[in-house]
């Protein structure tokens, strides 16, 4: 990039820093003419977003899917104005709820002012009557309630996934079992609902992430024993650990082992190779104080319910 053109996109990454984005009109008055700006995004100097919506490679790139999702929804909320709200899952992504099989490829919106509901390029339009007091903003977006994102979000995808979105709102602090109930009692006639009932009821703040989630449905759809969710383990006064799950009566636990796992337990300058062996220990000790059995469940078991399943059944039967 030539020195004019660093000094020319200075404003601009302003711009971007502030609203997460910067317009083809932005780029105007920066000094770029209508071809200096296709030539540019066409060039890979900067990411076109949606049409007239620029940012640049650098931010986009590293950028989850999430943060890329919530990009795009600023951009959108500025093209479409006062008319709509952000809803669905949409909605749970500004929300900061975590959604685990469901597509981010669109934003989604609530009309506000009657409009009709449509699919239109990088957006679904969604319509309903939407009370003043479901309308609120979170980091600058305007979006809907988030009781009522999730279980719109909830309605149109699986129940595994429903049960997700459901744990992360409760579990995140950004809504409560009790709003969650009111809201799907009132819209318990809505289209695509009535998967919901299960995924509702089973609900809870205690799973803490999305594979406990996952586990939480696996051993539901294959009948086996629900667990205590967070089974907190003591050996008199002292506190030994804590496991995803626990089958007490049956002298089980069990734990959630996603590779992010250990990450979130990494403390500033240890090695990954420590938190191993810390967890190792951990389970040492659980087993050592219970004498239960112990179950580590990875991505992979999640996808292959009936052999995880037998697995958890020939340990349950081995301990009753």
């Amino acid at each position: 990039m030539d020195v004019d053109a660093a000094v020319m996109d200075d404003p601009l990454r302003a711009i971007c820093s502030d609203l997460g984005f910067f317009t083809r009109a932005h780029a105007r008055e920066a000094g770029y003419d209508d071809r200096a700006v296709t030539r540019t995004y066409r060039s890979g100097r900067w990411r076109r977003m949606r049409r007239g919506y620029y940012t640049f490679p650098d931010i986009w790139e590293p950028a989850t899917v999430e943060e890329r999702h919530l990009m795009m929804c600023r951009a959108v909320l500025d093209s479409l104005g006062d008319a709509v709200a952000l809803s669905h899952a949409s909605g749970c992504v500004a929300h900061r709820v975590e959604l685990w099989g469901m597509s981010l490829d669109r934003v989604h919106v609530t009309r506000l002012d009657g409009g009709a509901g449509r699919v239109e390029g990088d957006v679904v339009h969604h319509e309903g009557f939407v009370g003043d007091e479901e309308v609120g903003e979170v980091d600058g977006l305007r979006v809907l309630a988030p009781a009522r994102c999730v279980l719109e979000a909830a309605s149109t995808a699986s129940s595994e996934a429903a049960l997700v979105a459901l744990n992360s709102s409760l579990h995140r602090g950004v809504t409560t079992i009790e709003a969650i109930g009111t809201q799907f009692d009132l819209m318990a006639h809505w289209p695509r609902m009535r998967h919901l009932h299960v995924p509702v009821r089973m609900a809870t703040e205690r799973a803490e992430s999305v594979g406990e989630s996952r586990g939480l449905w696996l051993f539901w759809t294959e009948h086996l024993p629900a667990p205590v969710v967070q089974l907190e383990v003591h050996d008199g006064d002292r506190f030994v650990g804590r496991t995803d799950w626990g089958w007490p009566r049956l002298r089980g636990l069990g734990e959630f082992d996603g590779k992010v796992k250990y990450g979130r337990l990494l403390k500033d300058g240890q090695d990954p190779g420590d938190v191993v062996f810390e967890e190792k220990k951990r389970e040492d000790d659980l087993r050592e104080v219970t004498g239960c059995w112990m179950i580590r469940l990875v991505w992979s078991d999640l996808e292959t319910r009936a052999r995880t399943a037998a697995r958890l059944r020939r340990l349950m039967a081995a301990a009753s």
